[in-house]
């Protein structure tokens, strides 16, 4: 095993500890509340990322939930490494934790740990991104309605534009949650036809990934429109790039996560709208959820989350 591995590792099983009867709770965990029976479940979580304020939002609507129903959370962060959460989910069910939260690094690599989890006899549930391998059992999907929320990032852009243009998208296609922003997208794009997408390129979601993205989409497509960004470090990104190459104002930005960066660039004018999503809402449900399943009662597969969206006459 890599030192790193196992470096992962190591730091896992001394917050397990913690959690179980150490003086003092872990930076990298909810402090747990004392409590018995159900209550005192524990719940191991792997976020994609602690990086994006999506995430911490969602991380805290998850640790608000939890705390008031004095479960014990244990929140790790895959940081975009498939094989790096994948150590986390076995650490989990080294430590017979009562359920998993998974937000995939990588939609179709996540199901062998799923398996895994579901031999282990511990209920998984994913929340933002789903579980698209067709390996194991997830109880419950909780996530916002991306594909109606790239809809609305459609309908933003063709008004961006007046209903004509070319129209570059930087996506992140491993995960689902963006395969259905794009989808909607594209659906919306296509009931006007004077609206062209020239060009498709994936950022992973990262910021600097973004800029340099955007700066070669500028090289080859100068008389660019428009650019919808899969999430707001993208659409930040590309307005960076944009920006730096004296586009200001020429090239219209839709994001997506509405984040108060994002926001102030769209008050400004920089970006043109938000799909707006609610992450903490969605990790509250997901507690929801897990609590649910514990009582022994039905829970729904699927709990869709309303998006909205953000624009300069936002008030």
């Amino acid at each position: 095993m890599p030192q790193a591995a196992r470096h992962r590792l190591v730091t896992l099983a001394v917050l397990f500890a913690a959690g179980c009867g150490g003086s003092s709770a872990p930076k990298s965990a909810s402090t747990p509340t004392p409590a018995s029976g159900a209550a005192g479940k524990r719940i191991g979580v792997t976020l994609l990322t602690e990086q994006h304020g999506f995430y911490q939002a969602l991380r805290a609507g998850l640790e608000q939930s939890a705390r008031e129903k004095g479960y014990q959370l244990f929140v790790t962060s895959g940081e975009f490494d498939a094989t790096r959460q994948a150590n986390q989910v076995d650490e989990f069910i080294a430590q017979k934790v009562d359920a998993i939260v998974l937000c995939p690094c990588d939609s179709r690599a996540v199901g062998a740990s799923i398996a895994q989890a579901n031999q282990a006899g511990i209920p998984v549930f994913t929340a933002d991104i789903a579980n698209a391998s067709g390996m194991g059992k997830v109880i419950a999907h909780i996530a916002s309605d991306n594909r109606e929320g790239g809809r609305r990032a459609g309908d933003l852009m063709a008004r961006a534009l007046g209903g004509k243009g070319t129209v570059a998208i930087i996506t992140h296609p491993e995960v689902t949650s963006v395969q259905d922003r794009v989808a909607g997208f594209k659906e919306a794009i296509a009931k006007h036809p004077a609206i062209r997408i020239v060009v498709e390129l994936s950022a992973e979601g990262k910021r600097d990934r973004a800029v340099k993205v955007m700066e070669d989409i500028l090289q080859s497509h100068a008389d660019l429109d428009g650019v919808f960004g899969i999430n707001d470090d993208s659409a930040l990104g590309a307005l960076a790039a944009i920006e730096a190459a004296g586009k200001s104002g020429r090239i219209k930005i839709v994001g997506y996560d509405a984040n108060p960066e994002a926001q102030a660039k769209i008050r400004s004018g920089a970006i043109y709208g938000d799909v707006t999503q609610d992450p903490a809402r969605i990790g509250q449900l997901t507690i929801e959820a897990i609590a649910k399943h514990f009582a022994g009662a039905p829970v729904d597969s699927l709990v869709p989350v309303p998006v909205g969206e953000f624009t300069a006459k936002t008030p």
